[in-house]
């Protein structure tokens, strides 16, 4: 029932319809704003806060360069 959802047509018609509803100053704001909301719900279902700076990657001991 979905495969066919995805399609690159199917896509250039919604693209399409949004810029004739919102208009070419306000899509670009519209893509920001569900942009944020997409990452802040998926940092809600994996349990991080959005506020939470990100840690760098730990190294291992043997690459850190000696004291």
């Amino acid at each position: 029932m979905l495969t066919g959802m995805l399609q690159p047509t199917h896509l250039i018609i919604l693209l399409a319809i949004a810029l004739i509803f919102l208009g070419p100053k306000r899509l670009p704001g519209a893509g920001r704003a569900l942009g944020q909301g997409l990452r802040e719900f998926k940092a809600s279902i994996g349990g991080e806060s959005p506020d939470q700076p990100q840690l760098p990657p730990a190294t291992p001991d043997s690459e850190t360069p000696p004291v």
